[in-house]
């Protein structure tokens, strides 16, 4: 059985968002078509309360991109984006999200960020995916969506980590690209044994 995992395919990853991944808005209809050839389909949306850690806006001082140590390890602060309720944090209009059988939030916590779908960023608190994915008999995942060297990179070395089969449609993924972020999530993802087609 095989998943398709959309990841942040929301509006302020979009051009014109908050957080923009440059044209993170061309990836939807490649998306919506491969919903059909997964036995089920998981949306994910990052989803943070105002004020949230990970907001530059939330440290005097500090300019996004600027990175932080906090508890957990290092964080990059980001503009703030994606916060609950939000336009933002909407999904895309174009997004199939009739086929979604779970919609998973993420960083909601305002303590600690959130990038992978299936782990807080201290990496032992669980969203509760991999259980969900276990109950219905999922073996393989597929992902897509926004963006590649961040919240895709995180979710598809967690899912290997965790013993499932993973893919990264890399067609159907758009990358920030921050400091050379992407060839080190290539990387990682390679090997992590993340099948990147």
């Amino acid at each position: 059985m095989k998943a398709l995992i959309v990841i942040d395919m929301q509006n302020d990853f979009c051009p014109g968002g908050a957080l923009a991944v440059p044209e993170g808005d061309m990836i939807v209809p490649g998306i919506n078509a491969l919903m059909a050839e997964c036995d089920a389909v998981i949306l994910t949306q990052d989803w943070h309360p105002a004020g949230h850690s990970s907001f530059a806006s939330s440290h005097a001082g500090r300019a996004p991109y600027d990175m932080i140590d906090m508890p957990y390890g290092p964080q990059v602060l980001w503009p703030d984006h994606c916060v609950q309720g939000s336009r933002g944090a909407a999904l895309h209009a174009e997004l199939t999200t009739d086929r979604a059988d779970l919609i998973i939030r993420k960083g909601y916590n305002p303590a600690i960020d959130s990038y992978s779908a299936f782990f807080e960023n201290d990496q032992t608190t669980p969203t509760g995916l991999e259980g969900y994915l276990r109950t219905r008999g999922i073996t393989e995942v597929v992902m897509a969506g926004l963006a590649l060297d961040f919240c895709v990179n995180f979710s598809a070395v967690d899912a290997a980590r965790l013993g499932f089969g993973v893919s990264v449609r890399q067609e159907l993924c758009r990358a920030i690209d921050l400091n050379g972020s992407l060839n080190a999530a290539l990387e990682g993802m390679k090997t992590a044994g993340v099948a990147l087609t």
